[in-house]
Formats: C-alpha cells, sequence, structure tokens
C-alpha cells in the first residue's frame, strides 16, 4: 500500500514538537527543576538538551529518512540483518509502556480540566487528586484519553497527526504566553524568578551528579527520543531539507514550552501560602497548582484554561505514542491503518486500566521499565547509526544542508563515541539507586566505557558491504 507522508516542513516539524510536547514539559519539568535547585538544573539541563538531546535527536531523524520504515525496518533495511530489526522492537514495547501509563495520566488531566469550571477540586486539592488518580474513575477518563488518542490516529498521517498537531502547538504555545504574563504580577513572581532564573554556581558544585542525571532524564522524555517515535516521524518526510535545521528548531521549541511552563507554574506556587516549592514533587501540578487557583481571582477559569492546555498537550505526545506501534503494523505486518490503530487502542484499553486501579504497576512503568526501555533504545539507535550506518549517515544528515561535511562528521563522532558510554553510565547509576546498591560512581563509569565499547566493536562488525568498501 502507498505510504503516507506529511505535506510539508511546517506539518512534520509542528508533529515532531506535539510529540516531544507533553507532560514532561509541563508536569515534570516544574517539578524536577524545583527538586533539583531551580536555576541550577534549568542550565544542566539546556546543556545536556545541546549536547545530548539535539545529537541524539538527528540520529532518529537520519534513520527514518534514510530508511522510510518505522524502527524495526529502519533498523532491518539499512544494516540488512534480521537480528537489528530485532532490536528495533524495543520501540514497540517502549510505545505499549509509555500509553499504558501515559494514558492514565491523560485521563487525570481531563478530569481536572471537567471539574475546573466548577472548583470541584478547590477546597481539598490534595484529597481530591488522592481520591481520582486511582480506580474506576480513573479508569473511565483513561478510556476517554485514549478514544481521543486513537481518533486522531485513525485519519491517517495528514488528515489526522498533521492537522490536529498544527491546530494544538500554535495554541499551547500562545495560551502558555499569555498566563506567563499574566502571573507576573503575582505578590510572589519575584522570588519565583530569582529561583528559576538566576544562575546558581554553587549549588551545581555541590549537586552535579544527581543534577546531570535528572536533567539527562528529564532531556530524553521531554526531547521524545529513545522510544523510536522520531524515527517513524521521519520516515514520512518525503522532500530533501535541511535535518539539522529541523532538529534545533524542534528542541528550541520543545525547551520554550517547558521554560514557559515553569514561568507560569513557579509564580503561582511562590504566591501561594502553605505550598513548599522544594517538596512540591510530581504533585506540583495537581495538588500545589490547584492550590493555588484557588486562592486567585477568577480562578476556575484560569484553571480551566491551563488544563485545557495540558490536555492537549498530553494528546500531541500520546498520539506519537500509538503512531510508533501502528506504523510498526502498517509497515511490517502490511495491516490497515484503521484495523491497525483499534488493534493496539484494544491492547492499551487494557493495560492502561491495569495501571488505573494499581498504584504500584503504574508506579513500576512510570518510572523504572520507561527510563530503562528509553535510555537503552536511544543508545542502541546512537550507536546504530554511526557504526552501522556510518558513512551513509553522515551523507543523510548533509543532504538538503549547507553544512560542511567536518560538521557531519563532528556529529557522527559525538552519537557514537561520546553518547553511548554516557547514556549507559545514567542507566547504570539509575539501576544502582532503585536497588539501594552503593558501587560507587568509578565503577559505573568503567563499566559503562568498557560495555559501550564492546557493543561498537560488535556492531562495527555489521556494517553493510558497501559502508566497508568506503
Amino acid at each position: 500500500m502507498a505510504r503516507e507522508s506529511w505535506t510539508g516542513r511546517v506539518g512534520f516539524v509542528l508533529a515532531a514538537v506535539g510529540s516531544a510536547v507533553g507532560l514532561g514539559n509541563i508536569w515534570r519539568f516544574p517539578w524536577m527543576t524545583a527538586e533539583n535547585g531551580g536555576s541550577a538544573f534549568l542550565v544542566v539541563y539546556l546543556g545536556i538538551v545541546l549536547v545530548v538531546g539535539v545529537p541524539g535527536l538527528l540520529a532518529e531523524f537520519v534513520l527514518g529518512r534514510r530508511s522510510r520504515k518505522s524502527p524495526v525496518g529502519a533498523l532491518r533495511d539499512l544494516s540488512g540483518s534480521k537480528n537489528w530489526g530485532h532490536v528495533g522492537l524495543v520501540s514497540v514495547l517502549a510505545g505499549l509502556v509509555l500509553l499504558s501509563f501515559y494514558s492514565v495520566v491523560g485521563g487525570w488531566i481531563l478530569r481536572y480540566l471537567v471539574a475546573s469550571p466548577t472548583g470541584a477540586y478547590f477546597d481539598a486539592p490534595g484529597a481530591y487528586f488522592d481520591a481520582i488518580a486511582y480506580g474506576p474513575g480513573a479508569a473511565a477518563f483513561h478510556v476517554l484519553f485514549l478514544a481521543l488518542t486513537a481518533g486522531v490516529v485513525y485519519g491517517g498521517v495528514r488528515d489526522g497527526i498533521e492537522r490536529a498537531t498544527t491546530v494544538m502547538m500554535p495554541v499551547v504555545l500562545l495560551v502558555l504566553v499569555g498566563m506567563a504574563a499574566w502571573v507576573s504580577g503575582l505578590d510572589g513572581a519575584g522570588d519565583a524568578y530569582a529561583f528559576y532564573l538566576a544562575f546558581d554556581l554553587d549549588t551545581i558544585r555541590a549537586n552535579f551528579l544527581d543534577i546531570v542525571l535528572s536533567a539527562a532524564g528529564q532531556a530524553l522524555f521531554t526531547l521524545s527520543v529513545g522510544a523510536g517515535t522520531m524515527i517513524t516521524y521521519a520516515s514520512y518526510v518525503g522532500e530533501d531539507r535541511s535535518l539539522p535545521a529541523d532538529a534545533t528548531m524542534v528542541a528550541v521549541l520543545n525547551t520554550a514550552v517547558g521554560v514557559l511552563a515553569g514561568l507560569v507554574v513557579f509564580p503561582l506556587l511562590f504566591s501561594t501560602p502553605g505550598v513548599g516549592v522544594e517538596t512540591s514533587g510530581p504533585g506540583a501540578l495537581f495538588v500545589g497548582v490547584a492550590t493555588a487557583f484557588a486562592a486567585l481571582p477568577a480562578g476556575s477559569l484560569l484553571a480551566a484554561g491551563f488544563f485545557a492546555v495540558v490536555a492537549l498537550a498530553a494528546l500531541s505526545s500520546s498520539i506519537s505514542m500509538l503512531e510508533i506501534v501502528v506504523a510498526y503494523l502498517v509497515d511490517e505486518r502490511d495491516v490497515d491503518r484503521q484495523r491497525a490503530t483499534l488493534g493496539v487502542a484494544a491492547v492499551i484499553l487494557v493495560t492502561g486500566t491495569a495501571s488505573a486501579f494499581l498504584p504500584d504497576l503504574f508506579a513500576l512503568l512510570a518510572g523504572p521499565v520507561v527510563d530503562v526501555v528509553l535510555t537503552l533504545g536511544l543508545f542502541a539507535f546512537v550507536v546504530f547509526t554511526a557504526w552501522v550506518v556510518g558513512a551513509d549517515a553522515v551523507a543523510e544528515f548533509a543532504r538538503g544542508t549547507r553544512f560542511s561535511t567536518g560538521l557531519a562528521d563532528g556529529w557522527r563522532v559525538l552519537v557514537g563515541v561520546v553518547l553511548p558510554p554516557f547514556l549507559l553510565f545514567t542507566l547504570g547509576v539509575g539501576v544502582a539507586d532503585a536497588a539501594s546498591v552503593d558501587v560507587g560512581t568509578p565503577v559505573v563509569v568503567a563499566v559503562a566505557l568498557a560495555a559501550s565499547a564492546l557493543v561498537v566493536v560488535l556492531a562495527a562488525r555489521t556494517r553493510t558491504i558497501d559502508e566497508i568498501a568506503r
């Protein structure tokens, strides 16, 4: 069957931004920033986005456009090896895992959106969240959010995903800008800006490793790399254009949304007595911000607008997660898009409902499982790009650009030499912390370097004959 494509650059960029912009920006970014020193975290995060996020995003773009396939087909066809195709299945797993908890959180957002006009959660925000987080109500709103997601993907690349994201993303940006301007007049705005924006070198020095690890996880999550989403989206690119320019634009717009979210959330929290900014944690959005809206004039109206924006952002990301699995079925199993969409949605209906009833399952999927899957996914993609696709990846990077080949070669070294051990290091420290095992940073560094070198050597042996000849 004929493969779909974007109508043009704007559609592709906004769809990719929509995939990246989601709860990671508006929900996770503010509380991660608060827990890691405010401006100290922001500075390190921006650096990691530039050095790790953008090159990793470019690797996925290159694989997608070069192959015109979803991740499984991309890795198989570009390597000529079914084994690499099997590695690509991690993206299918990632899509299923992500949606199994993400649709539950999306349901929470819809619940708050519906409740905002009446201020139903204003009297006791904490108790309200505890009451609606899990159980039959959470399952029902998860189903509603999933239905909205499936409806867009069911419509196809152009008529569904592109049309939806080209409307949603400008709305998200405009409303966040408007709310950031409005909250700038609140009493606690000055203190909020000092906490969020004032450069704090002492905090960075005192907590550098913790901040780096948290910032790295946040960068991967918010840029939507590691799950194969960007490979899938780039596979629909039907014209020559600058992938570095597109990746930079996606990263800039995505980061802008996260920064804007902080400019909205922190003035709200600092202006609300009794709300601990540094300890707001994951409840900052659902409890801390809800408490702030309750204390403001026209709070119910502002809350409705805010949660509408969060709902749009969440929906734009969930669409891309579903598309990963649907594209696999369409490309590799020759399943009709509509049947594939309904089939995958039926699976998520079951797994997401289980997450809505089982808090421990939700925490497992939303925490350790997704962190491991995304990190290993990006690790596989960057190693494959640099050491299997090799010179062809450099050529694809340069196609449609005016950059020198030196820049493209430098990018290959970055994704092939620097990123793999960095990713394994962050994964190793995270696993050790989760298991409460203190193995020491030097040991983790040594293991990460050795494991990366071994994988690179094995991957390099699978290069195509054409690459070896060059």
